[in-house]
């Protein structure tokens, strides 16, 4: 598959921390367009509201976790403006955001 966060998600998969700066503004306040965004590699569990590097139905994303199903076997992904993405399994969650910075 083919996508922007391809290159993230090979490093991460590899446990490797990335940087970046995502455009948009479907995240904001929490992240704003063009902030530098850390993400480490999914080592923990994951919890409502974590913002993380996932797939849903094929596409990338950088949203945040507004739902949990079955015990963590998936989780619904959403912006920050009310807009649910869908659901995804764990294993299509590559990475949660552990800091935001201009």
């Amino acid at each position: 598959m083919r996508g922007w966060a391809n290159a993230y998600i090979e490093k991460l998969k590899k446990g490797e921390s990335i940087q970046f700066r995502p455009r948009g503004n479907s995240m904001a306040p929490k992240i704003k367009s063009g902030q530098l965004v850390t993400i480490e590699p999914v080592k923990w569990e994951i919890e409502m509201g974590d913002i993380v590097l996932c797939q849903v139905n094929g596409k990338q994303w950088l949203h945040k976790v507004t739902g949990e199903r079955k015990g963590g076997a998936s989780y619904q992904i959403s912006n920050n403006k009310g807009h649910v993405n869908g659901w995804t399994s764990w294993t299509k969650i590559y990475g949660v955001v552990t800091e935001v910075e201009d």
